[in-house]
């Protein structure tokens, strides 16, 4: 399938273009920037979440200036791992682009071919159906429940996985009578920890605290409340305190004492409220 280039099109292949010339010459032995050069695909990583992160902040916050600039340095992240896998003879942007756009003309036969699909429910048995395939997977495999948690585990960040893989292991039958059957097994967990943290070794203490994270995602699902979204408002509301107590501090945070910090911090909290 081709498509005729428009003016647009022009002008969005020369845009992209000069991203590709600027990262090439970041990453560029002679005169490229030495902290570019040193980064390799896993280094890079934790730029790639950060980055994820900062486009949905954007989009949260509505302000079309910031959410451009966001996916711009998303769409950096893309480039530059592009870069670096073109210098060691993998693959290059043209094939990240090609790739998905020939992925996303496969996967909706219903508008690129003459498949029929008359509701959302046909359009999506044809997506997993086209999807098994190019993977090699049993269609019926991928119908199994623990497939489906398996890949939210491996997508998806930990909070927002947990909420998944509970909210469908539920629905399959992996629920509780009622609230204070998730409460007793919070508590369970909780004391489960506190032991493993008293004289266990630090990976079942690791354990334990996942355990207890997961329980504590299920009552939050008990209560139809969102750990993320309320994870993320208390990070949020910290900052918020401390940054009220450096406005009414006159030295550095760390000169005050545990009690000093304490008093700011009610103050700090009394102001904002």
């Amino acid at each position: 399938m081709t498509f005729e280039p428009t003016v647009e099109a022009s002008a969005n292949l020369i845009a992209l273009q000069h991203l590709i010339d600027v990262v090439a010459k970041l990453r560029s032995p002679d005169g490229g920037c030495p902290w570019d050069l040193e980064q390799t695909p896993k280094s890079l990583i934790p730029y790639v979440i950060e980055e994820a992160y900062e486009v949905v902040d954007a989009i949260q916050g509505g302000d079309s200036k910031a959410i451009a600039e966001e996916l711009g340095d998303l769409l950096m992240q893309v480039v530059l791992q592009s870069q670096i896998a073109s210098e060691n003879n993998q693959f290059a942007i043209a094939e990240v682009a090609e790739g998905i756009a020939q992925k996303l003309i496969r996967r909706h036969p219903h508008v690129f071919s003459d498949v029929k699909a008359d509701s959302m429910d046909e359009i999506h048995q044809n997506w997993e159906k086209i999807k098994a395939e190019e993977k090699g997977e049993n269609l019926a495999d991928t119908q199994k429940l623990s497939y489906k948690l398996k890949r939210y585990a491996r997508s998806l960040p930990p909070l927002t996985a947990g909420m998944k893989i509970s909210q469908k292991a539920a629905a399959n039958g992996f629920e509780w009578d009622n609230a204070d059957g998730v409460w007793a097994k919070f508590h369970e967990e909780l004391d489960e920890l506190r032991h493993a943290l008293e004289h266990e070794s630090k990976e079942n203490q690791q354990a334990e605290l996942g355990d207890l994270l997961f329980t504590l995602i299920n009552v939050a699902r008990w209560y139809d409340l969102d750990p993320s979204e309320a994870l993320q408002s208390t990070n949020r509301k910290f900052i918020q305190r401390l940054e009220m107590i450096e406005t009414l501090s006159d030295r550095p945070i760390d000169s005050f004492t545990a009690d000093e910090l304490d008093n700011l911090w009610k103050l700090a909290k009394e102001k904002l409220r």
